[in-house]
């Protein structure tokens, strides 16, 4: 059951997708900015117009599954993800919960989308900042998986690396494998609203 994802504010149903990542051009093809290769994914699908950069944050807005949505890349680093998110949440006067983040889980296999109503962060930094900075548990996540980890890598070894070249050839299907997730869940809100 969703309970106020997506939320509204005064102008009608709106929603934020952050998808977490890290600035910059030696970060673009690592496993760990799968949520901003996503965001880049539904910029060029579904024609969002860019709002250039305010809140920590490069901003995109436009239609997605006829829901009111503005997606974001924080540029804060991965870490402090949270003060990019809390910034456009305070700005739309949003609850948590309306604020929707996609991230990489390498405890997931590459290729497989888990949805998330709320939890805790697990090990992963960036939602452990997006928990701090909104306050609660209470997040919706799409997690991507991007494992599993090899043995004898550590975890940031593993995920700072980039995607093998036959893993770059497969992400437009993960990404539209997780497009399909995100309409059933705004189907599925909207119809429970």
């Amino acid at each position: 059951m969703l309970h106020c994802w997506p939320c509204y504010d005064e102008m009608g149903q709106m929603i934020v997708i952050a998808g977490l990542g890290n600035p910059g051009k030696s970060y673009e093809w690592n496993r760990h900015n799968v949520g901003f290769r996503f965001i880049d994914y539904l910029v060029s699908t579904h024609g969002f117009s860019s709002s250039g950069s305010k809140w920590k944050s490069e901003v995109f807005q436009g239609m997605l599954h006829g829901q009111s949505t503005v997606l974001i890349k924080p540029q804060t680093f991965m870490n402090l993800s949270g003060q990019a998110a809390r910034a456009v949440m305070q700005f739309y006067k949003l609850e948590r919960s309306a604020v929707f983040t996609v991230y990489d889980d390498f405890d997931i296999p590459f290729g497989t989308v888990r949805y998330r109503e709320k939890g805790s962060a697990g090990t992963h930094n960036g939602m452990k900042s997006m928990i701090a900075e909104l306050g609660g548990l209470d997040i919706p996540r799409l997690r991507l998986g991007i494992g599993p980890k090899p043995e004898g890598w550590d975890v940031s070894g593993f995920v700072l690396s980039d995607f093998s070249q036959a893993e770059k050839l497969k992400l437009d299907e993960v990404f539209q494998d997780t497009d399909k997730k995100l309409a059933e869940l705004l189907k599925l809100s909207s119809t429970s609203v």
